[in-house]
This record gives C-alpha cells, structure tokens and sequence, in this order.
C-alpha cells in the first residue's frame, strides 16, 4: 500500500511540475526526497541562494522541514531573498560568499542576476549565454570559508548532519577547499558539474567528480539542472553521498 500511495503522490508532482513548466526539475526533487529523508538530513546549506528557489523547492516540493542556511553574496537580490524566508522560522539568510578564504573579494555582478559569480566569465560561450553572462558592475562581498564558519552555525542552531547545497557558478569546488576537513560531516553534496564551463577558470564535471570521490563522496544521482541547450548539454547537477554513511560491505 506504502509503494501505491507513492507512486501515486510522485505522479501528482509530475503533473504539478509539468503544469507550472518545472517538470525538468523532477528527478532533482525526487532524488533530494529520498536522499534527505534516507540519511536523516536535519539541515541544508543552500550556497548560492539567489531569491531562494532552491530553498523554496525543499519546503513545497521536497518535502524537508529541517533548518535551512542560505548564502547570497549579491546585496540587491539579497534583500528579495530576506523577504522570501522572513515567514520562516527555520530558513535563515546570510549576505556572503563562501569560498576558500576569509576576507573580503570582488563579486561580479552579470546582466541576469542568477549567472553572478566570484569568477569572471569564459572569453568564449555560447550565443545564448553572451548578453545574460557578462559583467555590469563590481561589488565588495565578505568571504567565509566553511571550516571557519560551520562551528559557529553549529552552536546556533543545533544540526547534526547537514547537506551542503552548491550553486556558486564555477565556484564550487573552492567552497568545497574551504570546508576543509569539515567537508567530511556532510551527509552529501549537492554540486553543479560544468560539461562546458562558462567561467574562468571553472572546473570541468570530470575533475569535481574525481575531487569529491578522493574525499569519500560517491555519484548518488545525476540531472540537467536546467531545461538544457539540445543538442549539446553545458551544466548538470549531482548529488554525492559521503561513503561513511553506507553500509560495510561484507
């Protein structure tokens, strides 16, 4: 009866989705359901916020009632994302990027606000990313690395095992460096993987695949992280599981 009823309720998501255009969201809801209730997931880093819609998806879609930790470095859609978890009492919101260092850096602010970034853009990208991924202005943003950080955000509010989201365009792996040795408490690791990289100096999907396998993360599921761009893929997702969690073999 149990499988029934979820068939039934993942079959109401796809219709929902696909009637509201998200359907290609899907399999990234369907794998954080399962993932953040299986491990027991008490707390999401969503690094990258922008307005909140990863945030947003995990409270309506996901299902996750756990806290919520979002970082924006962008200060004007940083506000709209200040409004977005006001009502909240569990989503809590910080105007600052996490990288590889504490300090403070130069954040590029691009014409489409969701392409913003600590890098700058590639010298060559596609016709489609031309206009929406280049930089109108500069501003002056607070930098935190993760292992510095992570023990403070402990003491207040009390989590235990986090999932630490990225969304940082071409800037994930170094939030992941500066998570240190504290990398290894999350339960997983949710990372854009750039097939073809649109930022300066991005990592390609085949090096972030092998930098978390070296720190004990293996594939737990792969999708497009947007409707693509046929007939060659730019971006994906995956999410990876920290092998300290899985059963011993034998």
């Amino acid at each position: 009866m149990s499988r029934y009823i979820r068939e039934l309720r993942d079959r109401a998501l796809a219709v929902r989705l696909a009637l509201a255009g998200r359907v290609h969201q899907y399999p990234e809801i369907q794998a954080l359901r399962r993932f953040l209730g299986a491990f027991a997931v008490d707390c999401v880093f969503d690094v990258g916020a922008n307005r909140g819609q990863y945030a947003t998806m995990l409270r309506k879609d996901a299902g996750f009632g756990g806290t919520i930790l979002s970082f924006e470095p962008n200060p004007e859609i940083f506000s709209e994302l200040e409004r977005n978890a006001s009502s909240d009492r569990q989503w809590h919101v910080f105007n600052m990027a996490l990288s590889d260092f504490d300090g403070m850096a130069s954040f590029n602010i691009m014409a489409a606000d969701q392409f913003s970034s600590l890098r700058k853009p590639a010298g060559e990208q596609d016709a489609v990313f031309a206009d929406r991924n280049r930089v109108t202005r500069t501003v002056d943003m607070q930098c935190r690395r993760l292992d510095s950080l992570l023990p403070e955000l402990k003491r207040a509010h009390g989590f235990a095992r986090p999932f630490l989201k990225m969304d940082t365009q071409g800037h994930d792996l170094s939030v992941c460096e500066g998570a240190g040795d504290v990398l290894r408490d999350m339960a997983g690791v949710q990372t854009e993987l750039g097939v073809r990289p649109i930022y300066e100096g991005g990592t390609s999907y085949r090096a972030m695949i092998d930098w978390v396998a070296e720190r004990g993360f293996l594939p737990s599921a792969f999708f497009a992280n947007n409707k693509g761009h046929f007939p060659l893929l730019v971006e994906m997702d995956g999410i990876f599981v920290n092998q300290a969690l899985l059963p011993r073999e034998g």
